[in-house]
């Protein structure tokens, strides 16, 4: 018999969960269930996975058909380009998870059952990442609802980068954090550098803020550069390192973006190592250093194509308009070539070009690939956030589908109180929260991530 478990009942209280057991789980599958609102917060697995475990969970014939929480029907309006009541939940949940000195914590990885945000210490990776949340949704240190929630992190954030040690990748001597056991032992450094970032030109330039966060940015930024691989990879350990790297390379985008200088030759590494776990015959993606989960690696993989599919797009639509190819010409590595491209770079820009229309058909039909490790953990949150970015980089009607999915999908298995968690890995509700929030706000910064793939600088003037 079938159990599935209302999530609602698997947060801090400690409650037993309460379930449904329909008459078998082919019965499940067959036949649309629909749920009242407070029954459609449903985890769908009979086993939990051990914590840390690089099995899964699945076997390959579980993982077929049509995931099983798209069967369930709900009455859920879906409008494109706007947040959701469910979503302004989330964020006064957040927000309220949030500790007095500014910071959020997930916990360590040796006590993943711990879910009360204030019974954890706060840690720079989930601080970030929670921020990054709220600026996503609106909000800046300036203007918005969460004005002070914001700025408490940024002060929080920025005073942890100064008082860390110029030589070394890290920011942080905490260890064992979850973020970190899962993804690496530099990840603060490469989520903290994405969001200061990200900030950065929301601050009044005169602002003492704003010089403090800019240096810091420098000093994260020359951390994550020096710590790369010569594979374009970033080491330190972790569960599924390749969404570190994933991270590191985003950092820099965004860096570029806001206008500071970043070794090419450092971005042109890491987005060579994301694309490098494509394979062009198969379809798939290595996943050794994805825990054996090619959600992760794929995730990562998508991103760095949908970068470079947009660079290649915008060089071959400015040649068009100066007359060096004709309005009809194919993007080619010959037409590349033509627009003033070298040709290696028209090389590899073609080849992202072909993964990424691969992938999204991928990404769209797969649900195999998308269950991941067999039920959601703070990893698969993540990776359905880098895949929105990446569709919403390169837009069109993919991404308006993936869009709604993940809108009506996510809102299924949110928790009474507005969060989420996660069953295995990641267990942090402020983790997995702040990832669902930035996978469904990701339309607001949109903009702000084509200027980034394209090197644009994406500088807006305030006193």
């Amino acid at each position: 018999m079938k159990k599935i478990i209302l999530l609602s009942a698997i947060m801090t209280t400690g409650c037993l969960a309460k379930s449904i057991t329909p008459t078998s789980a082919q019965t499940f599958k067959s036949k649309k269930i629909k749920l009242d609102s407070a029954e459609q917060r449903i985890e769908l697995l009979t086993t939990k996975p051990t914590f840390g475990s690089r099995v899964k969970v699945l076997g390959s014939d579980q993982l077929k058909g049509e995931h099983e929480i798209d069967q369930i029907e709900d009455d859920y309006t879906y409008k494109p380009g706007s947040i959701p009541p469910f979503i302004d939940k989330a964020l006064e949940w957040l927000a309220e998870a949030q500790h007095e000195d500014g910071t959020w914590g997930a916990g360590t990885s040796s006590r993943q059952n711990i879910r009360d945000p204030h019974a954890v210490k706060g840690d720079p990776a989930t601080t970030s990442f929670a921020a990054m949340a709220f600026l996503r949704s609106g909000h800046t240190p300036q203007k918005g609802k969460y004005k002070s929630t914001i700025r408490k992190a940024t002060e929080a954030l920025v005073q942890v980068v100064e008082s860390a040690p110029e030589e070394g990748p890290k920011i942080t001597q905490l260890t064992g954090t979850q973020p970190q056991a899962k993804m690496g032992q530099y990840v603060d450094t490469s989520l903290t550098a994405r969001y200061l970032a990200r900030i950065l030109n929301e601050l009044p330039k005169k602002s003492k803020l704003r010089k403090r966060v800019d240096q810091a940015i420098d000093k994260c930024i020359a951390k994550i550069q020096d710590s790369q691989q010569k594979d374009g990879s970033w080491k330190g350990g972790g569960w599924a390192p390749v969404l570190q790297s994933s991270l590191a390379e985003q950092a820099l985008e965004i860096a570029q973006s806001a206008g500071k200088k970043i070794d090419k030759e450092v971005l042109d590494r890491a987005r060579k190592n994301q694309k490098d776990n494509f394979d062009d015959d198969s379809g798939k993606v290595r996943s050794d250093k994805a825990a054996g989960i090619e959600l992760y690696a794929f995730a990562g993989a998508q991103r760095a194509t949908a970068s470079e599919t947009l660079e290649a797009n915008d060089i071959l639509k400015q040649a068009k308009a100066e007359g060096k190819i004709p309005q009809t010409a194919k993007l080619t590595v010959d037409n590349l070539r033509k627009s003033g491209v070298k040709e290696e770079k028209a090389k590899s820009l073609a080849k992202s070009v072909a993964q990424n229309e691969r992938q999204q058909k991928r990404v769209q039909n797969d649900n195999a690939l998308l269950t991941g490790f067999g039920n959601n953990g703070g990893e698969e949150f993540l990776s359905y956030l880098m895949t929105s970015e990446s569709l919403v980089i390169t837009g069109g009607e993919a991404w308006k589908s993936w869009d709604e999915k993940m809108h009506r999908r996510l809102r299924k298995i949110q928790s009474s109180n507005g969060s989420w968690s996660g069953h295995h890995c990641i267990t942090s509700p402020v983790f997995c929260t702040s990832a669902v929030v930035q996978c469904l706000n990701t339309f607001k910064d949109a903009e702000t991530l084509r200027n980034a793939s394209l090197a644009k600088a994406d500088i807006k003037e305030k006193e």
